[in-house]
């Protein structure tokens, strides 16, 4: 009975307490692209994605009932970084839907314009805030609502001490009036607390963002490490620390008596373990903190990642020396000239090899599709010399004769051949994560090998020019550039082996090998060049390239392949590319296939389409 009393109280005065309306809740997922495009189009930086945000310890002044509920401790707000927009994952503060939905649409339009950063949060914001309404001014009338509304929901000037009732006046005002305020009074008491949450603003990002991961800074984790890659995403709180480098602790790591719990982080060096704790997700959800530190990699990815290194006399020969490629970093909007190194390969000892017996039907049909694109022959009509006398030509000719006028055209019929001036070169993606299992038969590697072939024998029957090259990275100085056709050789045997030998490597460092591939098609004689990228990912690598920084310089790489006169054209696996692809490739630059194992069979069809007259 005194379980179930307890309950109740719980429940009633948690609700009671709670300050916000779950039955007018918009969660972020229901705007999220939409306050995405409304965040580019109001100005915002385009390379910004949308995330949640966490929740954090506001340590402001609760009212007297939230304090007996202890609720209302958290609270997650807006805030921008260099790479993410993060916005609260559900809004509740107010009892009107629409309004709970408009904070959403403001923060972005808000974040869109905070032009200054570096100054003190309450100017930052007012100075946002006034050039929001500047540029938007159909924003005001849902502004005012806004600070209307949260003014009524925060605790009155006359329900808080004295020094703290100065700062929430100051802070009313700057919201009624932006601009207006240039300094918050100073809290006086050691009992003071800081102002409550602005919902209407950005909070500052926190201090604690470094990274300290010593020597395995800039790196992060090989794809396939873990075990939860499809889990869902989830934002945490999170700061790094630094790891200790003594090698064998002196502290126990185990007592008999000691119950198992999940605890804040303590800096001693732990010992690895070979498989993942299937609980840690649920025990991250328990802790207020998580606190990182790096050791490099965990220990199953290490193994894997020794086992992709081949031997020289198993690896594909190099050829010539190497190509030095630029790079293009945002953070200080320029090109870094001589930044990587991309080496041309070719694959050792392919040798010869017939098309697979699995593929053979689905070749002959793609061979009787793509046949009607073929160059054909045709007759041209009263032309100065011929193979064949044109009667209708000559008949025309000796009527003007008979006139008195000049023939003006010939009288014989010439054959011309009907070309389709443009070239293609196909580069594909060859990562490490091209290793991963689609089925019970097949890889992604699988796929993509099966597509490259029917994409050359569909090709071989047009005439058309193309070439195929695959790619991988492992950091800057170590990008593969691999030569499975190139254009002026044949598709033969030979060229089929080099297909069949291709197989997963390491990265994607996708700029480097779209300019190596750029520079290629730029030098091919045809009107139309069409650039066509497989992959199944965003770019990434073992550094930096895995942030922004990799987004960024790809987009570089496909705006100058643009004005080089290329057509540079994406096919992905990835069901997650429309976060990013659009920003790579511009809306109609990409297609995503759901199903990998479609991959091979759409593959010629989608090049049809895109080289249709």
């Amino acid at each position: 009975m005194e379980e179930f009393v307890g309950k109740l109280w719980h429940n009633w005065v948690t609700k009671a307490a709670a300050g916000h309306y779950p039955q007018a809740a918009v969660k972020l997922a229901e705007v999220e692209k939409t306050a995405g495009i409304l965040f580019r189009a109001f100005g915002g930086d385009p390379g910004l994605k949308v995330a949640a945000a966490t929740s954090e310890e506001h340590g402001a002044r609760r009212r007297w009932l939230q304090r007996l509920a202890g609720s209302n401790e958290k609270i997650a707000q807006a805030r921008r970084d260099a790479e993410t927009l993060r916005l609260p994952p559900e809004i509740a503060a107010f009892p009107e839907k629409a309004l709970n939905r408009d904070l959403y649409l403001w923060l972005a339009a808000l974040a869109a314009n905070d032009v200054a950063p570096e100054e003190a949060w309450f100017i930052r914001n007012q100075q946002a805030t006034l050039a929001a309404l500047a540029a938007l001014p159909g924003l005001r009338p849902r502004y005012e609502r806004l600070v209307a509304a949260h003014l009524a929901g925060r605790i009155a000037p006359s329900q808080l001490q004295a020094d703290e009732a100065a700062q929430e006046a100051a802070l009313r005002q700057a919201l009624q009036q932006p601009g207006s305020v240039s300094g918050l009074p100073p809290l006086t008491s050691r009992q003071s607390r800081p102002p409550q949450p602005m919902l209407l603003w950005l909070v500052a990002n926190p201090a604690h963002g470094t990274d300290k991961r010593g020597k395995g800074d800039g790196e992060t984790p090989p794809e396939g490490s873990g075990t939860n890659a499809e889990a869902e995403k989830e934002a945490f709180k999170a700061e790094q620390v630094d790891k200790p480098d003594n090698k064998a602790p002196v502290l126990a790591m185990f007592r008999a008596e000691s119950l198992p719990t999940w605890a804040e982080y303590v800096r001693v060096n732990r010992a690895f373990d070979e498989d993942e704790d299937p609980n840690a997700r649920n025990a991250a959800k328990d802790l207020d903190r998580l606190s990182l530190t790096g050791d490099g990699q965990t220990a199953k990815s290490r193994v894997k990642f020794d086992l992709d290194l081949p031997s020289a006399a198993e690896d594909d020969s190099p050829v010539g020396p190497g190509i030095a490629l630029p790079e293009w970093d945002y953070r200080s909007n320029q090109l870094l000239a001589e930044h990587c190194h991309l080496q041309p390969m070719v694959a050792q000892d392919a040798g010869h090899a017939a098309l697979p017996p699995e593929l053979a039907a689905t070749a002959k049909k793609l061979r009787g599709q793509f046949a009607a694109l073929a160059p054909q022959r045709r007759w041209l009509k009263a032309q100065p010399d011929g193979a064949e006398l044109d009667v209708d030509a000559c008949v025309r000719n000796h009527a003007d004769r008979a006139s008195g006028h000049t023939p003006e055209t010939g009288g014989y019929l010439a054959q011309a051949r009907c070309e389709r001036d443009l070239a293609c070169l196909l580069l594909a993606d060859l990562s490490m994560s091209t290793d991963a299992w689609i089925s019970d038969t097949h890889r992604i590697v699988d796929v993509i090998r099966d597509s490259l072939l029917l994409f050359s024998e569909a090709l071989s029957t047009t005439g058309d020019r193309f070439g195929i090259y695959g790619f991988s990275s492992l950091r800057r100085q170590n990008i593969r550039f691999h030569l499975l056709k190139d254009f002026n050789g044949r598709y033969d045997a030979a060229a089929r082996a080099r297909i069949l030998a291709i197989k997963p490597g390491f990265y994607t460092r996708m700029g480097a090998a779209l300019r190596q591939a750029a520079s290629i098609l730029a030098e091919q004689p045809a009107n139309r060049r069409l650039l066509l990228i497989i992959t199944d990912g965003k770019p990434n690598d073992l550094d930096l390239y895995d942030s922004r920084y990799g987004i960024e310089d790809t987009r570089m790489a496909v705006h100058e392949a643009r004005r080089l006169g290329l057509t540079p054209f994406c096919v992905t696996i990835d069901r997650e590319a429309g976060a990013y692809l659009p920003y790579l490739f511009g809306p109609a630059g990409f297609c995503v296939i759901r199903k990998p194992e479609d991959l091979p069979r759409r593959l010629p069809l989608l090049y049809a389409q895109l080289t249709r007259d």
